[in-house]
C-alpha cells in the first residue's frame, strides 16, 4: 500500500489520516505543536479535535512537513482554505509523481481560483496529479466509525483508482469521477445553501426545523 502524507492535523486532517490508516496506507500528519505530535505518537490520540477516538498505529504524526512529504505517493491537504497559497509555497518538496490530494472546501476570495487551480498554479503540478476528495462528512462521525460517502474527482481516472483504493474501508466509501470542477463548487455552494437554510429556518416566522420520526 502506498505512503500517505496528510497536512495538517486539525479535525478533518486527523480523520481522513485515521481512514487511510484504516484503509491499510502508511500515513505521516504533519502537527506544528510537538505537544500533538507527542500525543498522537505516544498515546494515538489527538484529544483536542477528535477526543475517544484512537488512532491506528501506523498512522504518525511529525512537526517537520518535508519529512511528512518525504515518499509520499499522496499528499492529502487539509488546512483552512485561504492559507492554501502561502502553506504550498513552504512545502515546495511533494514528490514529482505524487497525486495531491485537495480535501478543503470554497474559492481563493482575492482571485476567485478553486482550490485545484491554486495548487496547480502555485506548484506547478500537472492537473492530472490533483484530486479531490469532497463529501457531506462529519468529522467525528467518520473518525468514530459510522458510515461515510464521499467522492474523489481526479482527471487521470487510474489516479483516482488508485486513491480510492487508498482511502475505501467498510465504513468509508468514495466513488470516483473527473468532473474536478463540479466536485469542488458544489462542495463550496452547498455550505452557502447550508448557511442559508439555517438563518432562514432561525429567523422569526421561518417555522420548525424538520423532524425525523419513526
Amino acid at each position: 500500500m502506498a505512503r500517505v502524507a496528510v497536512l495538517s492535523a486539525g479535525s478533518w486532517g486527523t480523520t481522513l489520516a485515521k481512514v487511510f490508516a484504516d484503509a491499510g496506507s502508511d500515513v505521516s500528519i504533519h502537527a506544528r505543536r510537538p505537544g500533538v505530535v507527542a500525543e498522537i505518537n505516544v498515546r494515538h490520540q489527538n484529544a483536542r479535535y477528535l477526543p475517544d477516538v484512537v488512532l491506528p498505529d501506523r498512522l504518525r504524526a511529525t512537526a517537520d512537513p518535508l519529512e511528512t512529504l518525504a515518499g509520499a505517493r499522496h499528499a492529502v491537504l487539509s488546512i483552512p482554505a485561504q492559507a492554501l497559497r502561502a502553506n504550498l509555497a513552504a512545502w515546495a518538496h511533494i514528490e514529482p509523481d505524487a497525486v495531491v490530494v485537495s480535501s478543503m472546501k470554497g474559492v481563493e476570495t482575492h482571485s476567485g481560483l478553486r482550490r485545484s487551480e491554486v495548487i496547480h498554479q502555485v506548484t506547478g503540478i500537472p492537473f492530472e496529479q490533483i484530486a479531490v476528495l469532497s463529501g457531506p462528512n462529519l468529522a467525528r462521525e467518520t473518525a468514530g466509525g459510522q458510515p461515510a460517502a464521499s467522492v474523489i474527482a481526479c482527471p487521470d481516472e487510474t489516479a483516482a483508482a488508485a486513491l480510492h483504493k487508498a482511502c475505501h474501508t467498510s465504513h468509508f466509501r468514495p466513488c470516483t469521477g473527473t468532473e474536478v470542477a463540479g466536485c469542488e463548487l458544489g462542495g463550496a455552494i452547498k455550505n452557502v445553501i447550508a448557511l442559508a437554510a439555517g438563518t432562514r429556518l432561525g429567523a422569526p416566522g421561518g417555522g420548525e426545523p424538520h423532524r425525523v420520526t419513526g
